[in-house]
């Protein structure tokens, strides 16, 4: 196995750099379709529908892709690697791509199968003959389902990739994504009875396009697996016992947003958009450091265990925490207090309508505030997946989830009653709140089993932290005031202004932080591990 011999050099700030900037051109690129998306169709029943139809593979890809299995995976294919048994490495390999292969068929063809039930469970509330919102999800789920299939191999062609250290391009991969859906809404939206079911059909392509380009890249560094099919194989039986438990853990804010969709199918038919775009926007920062880093994080963590270095499993850990903190709570300070303005920015344009700018803006305001806790539970659970223990987690998984719903009702339930029309703000609160209690429960967790030792200067690190955000929303809520007073409202806005004065706002507030930062003592070697 020559993927072994070709360890790429660099410690963990290089590979969560390399992994960022790979996001980072995804999510420009998801902008660019977001955008057109928006512009095409803006935020009627339609796309509502379209929410739906890729929420619930998306969910699936959750525990057969990125999420459970691979946590569940990584850390046993890791310490086959520290032990350097390549034939066991291989047969390993083998066994489970054969096992994963089979099982996301099974549910492919299940899901399709069921789509009209499942499109009528999570649009319960949805009246489908005034909208045509169940029928046109159940259409849109026969072809979404099958990008389960090929996600869920081009993940494991990436967590494969990841455990040798090749972070750049399953990273980089995502982008092919958000290009397929571009070019399908370009080729087809014009064609298609549901212009709408364009999104739909470039998911499929997407997904397609990924594995082909993953699959011969692992073969690229001797790491190709050959199918085969054994559900009594240790590896296999292993990796199943470690993913049952993960279903909720590792995909909790995904569960919730199904709750949400739910809840959001009591309300107008744009709420479910309207939800939509705004989680697309907190995507942003945890995409682009929470994700890196938890991604970049638990093979390190892995390896620390597989070697009975406890030291090395908490400085790994702490580096990771104070890492997400750093970047994580400027990130989020920045949607909450410029939620409109960037609303109108990204998608206020064509049939996206300054109602429309409103209501994401109001519920990307609350999302916002679970932004460093969604962030710190990317890496709070590796922590425990590099163990091998994923029962912890899924502890407080229930509890989160438990709570989500909780809130959600008695949040969105008086609103609705009232005939709020921005109810679906609620439900924004009720993800965040989950958000928070997620990530203060695995925190706990890890504390009281003591298998993390925090590193000296925690508080100094909150301060200079604290003080560079107060500074930082000072700066952006006067300069935000002054080009609203000087300017006019920002939807009101010729399209290039809202880019330029955004951007210099965002410019200032960034740069007020980072000031901050340096004048009480925050250098580089800080982020390094």
């Amino acid at each position: 196995m020559n993927a072994a011999d070709t360890k790429p050099k660099g410690g963990m700030l290089r590979s969560t750099a390399v992994f960022s900037a790979m996001t980072l051109l995804s999510r420009i690129a998801g902008y660019v379709r977001d955008a057109l998306q928006a512009s095409l169709f803006g935020a009627g029943p339609a796309v509502s529908a379209f929410v739906v139809a890729y929420r619930i593979p998306n969910y699936l890809r959750r525990i057969f892709a990125e999420g459970s299995f691979s946590s569940a995976f990584v850390p046993v294919l890791s310490e086959l690697k520290q032990r350097g048994d390549d034939k066991a490495l291989q047969d390993f390999l083998d066994h489970v791509a054969g096992a994963l292969l089979a099982v996301v068929i099974l549910v492919t063809g299940l899901g399709m199968l069921l789509a009209p039930w499942i499109a009528r469970l999570f649009l319960l509330f949805a009246d489908d003959a005034k909208t045509g919102m169940v029928s046109m999800a159940a259409d849109m789920l026969l072809i979404t389902f099958p990008y389960l299939t090929f996600i869920s191999m081009t993940a494991l062609a990436g967590a494969v990739l990841n455990t040798f250290r090749h972070f750049g391009l399953p990273a980089l991969t995502p982008v092919l994504h958000n290009l397929g859906v571009i070019a399908a809404m370009l080729l087809l939206g014009g064609v298609l009875d549901v212009p709408a079911k364009a999104l739909a059909w470039g998911v499929l392509g997407a997904g397609v396009l990924q594995v082909l380009v993953l699959w011969p890249a692992m073969a690229r560094w001797g790491l190709r697996p050959r199918l085969r099919f054994n559900f009594r194989h240790e590896g296999v039986r292993r990796v199943g016992r470690l993913m049952l438990p993960t279903i909720f853990s590792s995909s909790v804010a995904q569960v919730n947003l199904l709750v949400g969709t739910v809840f959001a199918s009591l309300l107008v038919p744009e709420a479910q958009s309207w939800l939509y775009y705004s989680d697309r926007l907190t995507e942003l920062p945890l995409g682009l450091f929470g994700v890196a880093i938890g991604t970049v994080i638990l093979p390190q963590l892995s390896r620390h265990h597989a070697d009975e270095d406890a030291s090395g499993y908490s400085k790994s850990l702490d580096w990771g925490l104070r890492t997400v903190l750093l970047v994580g709570m400027p990130a989020a300070l920045g949607l909450a207090l410029l939620a409109e303005p960037l609303t109108a920015a990204l998608f206020g344009r064509g049939r996206f309508t300054d109602d429309d700018v409103r209501n994401v803006g109001l519920a990307l305001t609350a999302m916002s505030v679970g932004i460093p806790t969604f962030m710190l539970s990317k890496v709070l659970l590796p922590a425990f997946y590099a163990r091998q223990d994923t029962r912890t987690p899924m502890r407080a998984a229930v509890a989160t989830v438990v709570a989500n719903v909780v809130l959600t009702v008695a949040l969105v339930t008086p609103l609705h009653i009232a005939g709020f029309r921005s109810a679906h703000v609620g439900i924004a609160i009720a993800t965040a709140a989950a958000g928070v209690l997620n990530a203060a429960l695995l925190w706990r967790y890890l504390r009281r089993a003591g298998i993390y030792q925090a590193q000296p200067g925690w508080g100094i690190w909150i301060a200079r932290i604290v003080a560079a955000l107060l500074v930082m929303a000072a700066v952006v809520l006067a300069a935000a005031r002054w080009v609203a007073q000087t300017q006019g409202a920002w939807t009101a806005l010729a399209e290039q202004w809202r880019w330029i004065w955004l951007l210099l706002v965002i410019a200032a507030g960034g740069a007020a932080y980072g000031a901050v930062l340096v004048l009480l003592g925050v250098r580089p070697r800080h982020l390094r591990h």
